[in-house]
Parts: structure tokens; sequence; C-alpha cells
């Protein structure tokens, strides 16, 4: 396996050059062209994508060996589901007070918070005290939590309220985390293999060596991201106050009360519109078995003793596969449409769970094989987000979005969890700390959970089958992708 993880490394890296090359090739922007000849707009981009790239960069080094820390604490399977359980919890906990603590704190603040926080999460792993571990995945609920809202936002009120830069530029901006965000994934790994095994720090040195880019990251929060905010200050003072100061007590009140109004609108246009109750279904689903993904693939594949940094490289490349292989697809020059790629998408995870079921058999292990069906796995989220992030956009009004994507992870983590929670119902009542049967079963419930999102999107489509919001449109080229 250490040979296998190296050479589908090396494969990966010569398939993900040539698919963004021929991707590039093909590639019209049009939106892009014109932004990227502003040069405010490129100055206030370079400010957003240095700092919230530095924050996606600790939070990816951290992905490859937290199984193996907690092994490496000598935790019982069960135990470790657990672990990851408080951290799911957490984000069901917190994941509707991230929007409204962005709007009660701020959301340059609220930054520096995620900052702060995943700092302290990243120090309890030096801890082998168990309570103190669940005190660090709780803060790492509520880290991802604020990494998924606070930045954006803050970068949107700045990008439309502060500069009035038009919001057709928004996805250029987004469209470049995006390419970096595969790019940093596949380095973490690299990074984190070097030092947990080349340099022999153990599995504990990727977490510490996620700390001094959370303390940079915080730092360019504080200093350049402040210099952006005067600016919408100083408008403000010369527009004139219009209600007089509010107290930090007005505030809060007032950012609770936007918060409830965007949930009960989301909630009505979950409820209102089937397409969008469709596609949430779809996700919840889809993304609720990639959780139980994380927990399962490294005790599937560690007793056979591959570099787990390079094995996530690799999966992190195969989902930048993906990602390339859906702009190619989508592109004018073949003008797939998303909606048949989500299909493909779902359709190629219910296959690797499949697989799966087979190659993770007790006592006949085929591990070469389990790695196949996870790369495979990877590929399909490299189609599956781009395709739901397009569909999203177009059957989900922008001012409704925030709302109906909050109604959409409920249902997404508390999936999770009671799946993981099954796993660690399985493994206790045999006694061991070995997955087994355990995970076996999990993988044929993980399959069927797929086909049951396949069944959705084939519902989605056959409902909106002349619908014009569901595809591309024929006169313009991939610039909105």
């Amino acid at each position: 396996m250490f040979v296998t993880a190296y050479l589908a490394f090396v494969a990966l890296a010569v398939l993900c050059a040539s698919l963004e090359l021929t991707a590039r090739r093909l590639k019209s922007p049009q939106a892009t062209q014109v932004a990227v000849a502003n040069p405010a707009f490129r100055r206030f981009q370079k400010i957003f994508l240095k700092t919230y790239l530095l924050a996606l960069w600790a939070d990816w080094l951290q992905g490859p060996y937290l199984y193996k820390l907690y092994r490496h604490y000598s935790f019982l399977e069960s135990q470790i589901a657990i672990l990851y359980v408080c951290g799911l919890a957490s984000c069901v906990l917190f994941a509707p007070a991230a929007g409204w603590l962005s709007q009660a704190l701020g959301r340059r603040q609220t930054c520096v918070l995620f900052c702060f926080t995943y700092s302290v999460c990243c120090l309890t792993k030096l801890s082998r005290n168990y309570f103190v571990l669940i005190l660090g995945r709780v803060l790492g609920g509520l880290s991802t939590s604020l990494l998924t809202t606070a930045f954006e936002a803050w970068y949107v009120h700045c990008h439309m309220d502060v500069h009035d830069f038009p919001k057709e530029w928004i996805p250029v901006t987004f469209s470049k985390v995006a390419d970096w965000n595969h790019a940093l994934a596949v380095g973490a790994g690299l990074v984190a293999n070097m030092f947990a095994e080349w340099f022999e720090l153990g599995p504990v040195a990727p977490f510490l060596l996620a700390i001094p880019s959370l303390v940079a990251c915080g730092w360019m929060v504080l200093s350049e991201w402040g210099a952006e905010e005067k600016l919408d200050r100083r408008e403000g003072d010369r527009n004139g106050p219009l209600l007089g100061p509010l107290n930090p007590s007005q505030i809060r009140l007032s950012a609770q009360a936007r918060f409830c109004r965007n949930c009960l609108e989301g909630l009505r246009c979950l409820l209102s519109d089937r397409r969008v109750l469709l596609l949430g279904g779809v996700q919840a689903i889809f993304e609720s078995v990639l959780y139980i993904f994380v927990f399962l693939w490294t005790p599937v594949l560690e007793p056979h003793g591959p570099p787990l940094g390079i094995v996530f490289s690799c999966l992190m490349a195969a989902s930048m596969a993906g990602s390339a292989l859906f702009r190619l697809a989508t592109s004018a020059h073949y003008r797939l449409q998303p909606g048949h790629l989500l299909c493909l998408a779902v359709l190629l995870a219910f296959f690797s769970f499949f697989m799966l079921t087979f190659s993770t058999a007790p006592g006949q292990p085929r591990p070469k094989e389990s790695l196949f069906a996870f790369l495979l796995l990877e590929l399909a989220c490299g189609l599956y987000f781009p395709a739901v992030s397009f569909l999203q956009g177009r059957v989900i009004p922008m001012e409704r979005r925030a709302g109906v994507l909050t109604w959409f992870r409920l249902p997404l983590n508390l999936l999770a969890c009671l799946g993981l929670l099954a796993l660690h119902g399985e493994v206790s009542g045999t006694g061991g700390g070995e997955a087994g049967s355990g995970t076996r079963h999990m993988f044929g419930g993980c399959a069927a959970m797929m086909l049951a999102a396949l069944l959705a999107v084939v519902s989605l489509f056959t409902f909106g089958r002349n619908d014009a919001d569901l595809r591309l449109e024929e006169t313009k080229g991939e610039g909105e992708i």
C-alpha cells in the first residue's frame, strides 16, 4: 500500500494537470476579464484571498491525521466515533448561531473569533484527556461553522456595500477560492505527511503547524480588513446617521430579529418550492454520507500501512479532477447540463459504496480496491459540489439563500450523527475496538442512502423537465457557472 499510494498520487497529479489545462483552454470568461482589469477590485480581492486561504490552509492541515491521533492516544473506535459525533453535534448547534454572531459581533470580529477558537481547538490535541478532546471537538464544530459563514459574509458586505462593485463579480472571487482550495488540500496532505511521518513528529504535528497560520490570519483580519471597514464608516459619516447610534444590546436584538426573519423566510421558500425541497434532500443525504466517509477512510486503510498524508492528497487530487471534469463538461464545447452531472456524481458515489461493502469484508480486506473506491467517491464529490452550487443559485433566491441553507444543514448533520452513533453501537456491541462487520454494514447503509439521493435527483429533473432554471442558458457561455 505504501508504493500504491505514491503511484496513485503521481497518476492523479498528471490527470489533474491535463484536465486543468484542457479546461482552461476551453474557458471563455466574460465578466472575469472586466473584473480583472479593475485595479481597485484586484486589490480588494487580494486582501480577502490571502487571508481566507490562510484559514482554509489551517483547516486542511487537520484533515489527514485526526483519526490516527485519537488511535495514537489508545482510544477505541467507539470512543473515537463519539468524538466525531460531538464535532458534528456542535455544527448542528452552532450553524444557526454563526450567522447571528456575524451580525451581533460584527463580521470582522467573528473572523477573529474563528482564529482564536480554532487555535484553542488545535492546542487541545496535545492532551490525552478524553473530555479535553471533546471540548476540542466542540470548538472545532464552532470554528467550522464560522469558517463557512463569517469570511464570506465579510467579503460580500464589503464587495457590495463598501466598494459598490457589481454583484456579478462575486463569483469571480469565489471561483478563485475554489481553485486554490483544491490545491491547498493536496498540499496540506503532503506537508502533514512530511511533518508527521518523514520528520517523525507524530500525528499531533499538523495540528500544531496550523496554529501559526491561524495567528497570521487573525493578524491580517485585524490590520488589513480593518482598513477596508474604515471606508464603510467614513461613508456612513458622510451620509450622516439616520437613526442615531445604537447600543450593543440594540445591535444584538436587531441581529437576532434579522436572523429569525431569514430562517422563517428560508423555511417558507423550502416548503413552497418542490425543487428546493428535493435539492435539499439530495444535499442532506449526499453530504451526511460524506461525513461518515471522513470518519471511516482512515480505519479502513491504516492497518495496511499507507502514508496517510499521501492518501489524503490523493483523495483531494481526485476531487480536484472531478471539479476540472465539471468545468470541461459544461464548457461551450460540450454543453452537458449540471443536472446530468449531478446525477452522474450520485451514481458514482453509490457505486463506490457498493464496492466498499465487498472490499471491507471481515477477514478478507482488499485495501487496494477500497482505496480505488475512495478515490472514485472523491471524484464524484468534485462533480457534485459545483453542480449542486449551480442549481442552488438557480432555484433559491439570493436574499433567502442563507436561511434555506441553514435548514439544509440541520438534517445533514443529524443524519451524519445518527450514522456514527449506529456505528458506535455496533462496535460497542461486539466488545472490540475493530471495525469488523460494523464498517461493512455502514458502507451498505451509505449505498442505500445514495440510492435514495439518486431517486431524489431523478424526481427533481422529472418534475422540472422543461424548467429553464435547471439548465444552462443557450445564449451565454460558461462564465456564469
